[in-house]
């Protein structure tokens, strides 16, 4: 899976776009709060390190989702 931070825009807040190996879409949501239903994608129990890694990547750059 990979994972892309959105900068937002005026009102806009940032978001988190998590996408498969075809790059298809899966979740989408602010980075301000906590992803729903993590267990759907396997990442159960790693919500700290994903909010870890969601604070210290750069707007812009896909980067592979490795936890």
């Amino acid at each position: 899976m990979y994972i892309i931070k959105v900068k937002g825009k005026a009102k806009i807040p940032d978001y988190i776009q998590i996408r498969d190996e075809n790059f298809v879409l899966v979740a989408y949501f602010r980075a301000d709060r906590p992803m729903k239903n993590i267990e759907k994608f396997g990442l159960e129990g790693k919500e700290t390190e994903l909010q870890t890694l969601i604070d210290g990547l750069p707007f812009g750059k896909l980067q592979k989702l490795e936890l």
